[in-house]
Order: C-alpha cells, then structure tokens, then sequence
C-alpha cells in the first residue's frame, strides 16, 4: 500500500549542500517510488541574512565565516564538486564566485508554491547561482529565472518592487529557527522526523521507509 509522505525541506538557494541533497533525495524517492509519495515543500533559510546587496567574495567569505584557510576552502570546494558529479549534478566553476543576499529569491518560492512552482522555481534557482555564477539578488536575474519556469512575469515584477511576502517569508524562518534548525539542508517529515544534511541516497532511503511504516 502506498505510503504518502509530507516533506518540508529547510534549505537557501546558495547552499551547495541542498542541492546536492536534494539530488540525493530524489535518487531515493526514486527508488521508493512503487511505496512511497511525498509533498514537497520548500521551506526559506538564509545562511547570510545580513549580507550586503554587493556580495562579497566567496572565498574571503568562507574563510572568514569558519575560520579556515584558502587552502581548505579549495578543498571543501573540490569536494563538493566531485559530490554533485557523483549525483548527476555539475557545478560551474565558482573560483572568483560572489555569495549574496537571497531574500528575494525566497519571496518568490514562497510565492509559488501557490502555482506549484516551487520546485521547479528552486532547482532553477540553484542553476542560476552554482551553474551560471549568477546574482539571486539581482531582480532581472529573478525575473528571468521565474519567466523560464512559467510563472507570470508582471506578477513578479510586482512582488519583487514591493515588500509582499516578506512577513510571511520571515514568519517561516522565525518558526524554523525556533525548533532548532540553525544549518540546512534540514528535511522534516510529516512535522516531527528530522533529517539533516546532504546525506546520501540509502540514508534518505532508509529513514523514509522507517517512517512510512509508522505513518
């Protein structure tokens, strides 16, 4: 009997870990296909809420922010290309890269998932951040990427030249921050199950099945 399954998955556009473990996630409920159906939900969280509308550089950020060296920095970079590779997702080369502030870019997913959207929004959002080196900041960017997956571009326009879904969006990351998610991606199933990071297929696998027989 199929199990249906509510996912809520706590993650930020720039976040190279979500994609990759979303990658994972859907090798897994791939595989699970036959038992299991799920409901996705992108919830917002900003790793760099204070960032300015600039950027910074994405290596001084890095190395700042962890206190590491550039050395380990390439590292952790290279690693997490060969991570994406390994499920089917390529990285561009983000040597020289920005980070920026994603706010915006998070308005807009919570925007639509009224058109069930969402998913596609966010997949080409990490697309325009990891693969074209693009500004999730930049509201032609946004623009841009919204019109490529369907959504109206006048509509857009307008909630990106006003402050709309802004209180809602900071409501959300009030409320993920308050149940203790302060790193993502964070996957929360049918409101109680949390699991965390960009874990491997047959951990995702595993902990669905788990939970379905219990649902």
């Amino acid at each position: 009997m199929n199990k249906h399954l509510k996912l809520d998955i706590v993650s930020d556009v720039s976040c190279p870990w979500c994609i990759i473990g979303y990658q994972s996630l859907n090798q897994a409920l791939t595989k699970l296909a036959d038992d299991i159906s799920v409901d996705i939900t992108w919830q917002p969280f900003e790793l760099n809420p204070d960032m300015p509308k600039e950027g910074q550089d994405i290596t001084e950020h890095i190395t700042e922010k962890y206190g590491i060296s550039v050395e380990q920095s390439e590292q952790n970079r290279l690693m997490i290309k060969q991570r994406g590779l390994a499920l089917g997702y390529e990285f561009g080369n983000r040597g020289g890269g920005r980070i920026y502030n994603t706010f915006d870019a998070h308005r807009l997913l919570h925007w639509a998932k009224e058109y069930n959207k969402q998913t596609e929004l966010k997949l080409a959002l990490f697309d325009l951040y990891f693969k074209e080196s693009g500004d999730p900041s930049d509201h032609q960017k946004l623009l841009d990427v919204a019109k490529s997956v369907g959504l109206d571009n006048e509509k857009a326009q307008q909630i990106l030249a006003s402050n709309e879904y802004e209180e809602e969006v900071r409501t959300l990351q009030r409320h993920y921050q308050s149940m203790g998610i302060s790193s993502v991606p964070a996957v929360i199933v049918n409101d109680k199950h949390l699991i965390s990071g960009g874990q491997p297929a047959d951990v995702f696998e595993q902990a669905l099945r788990e939970i379905a027989k219990e649902s």
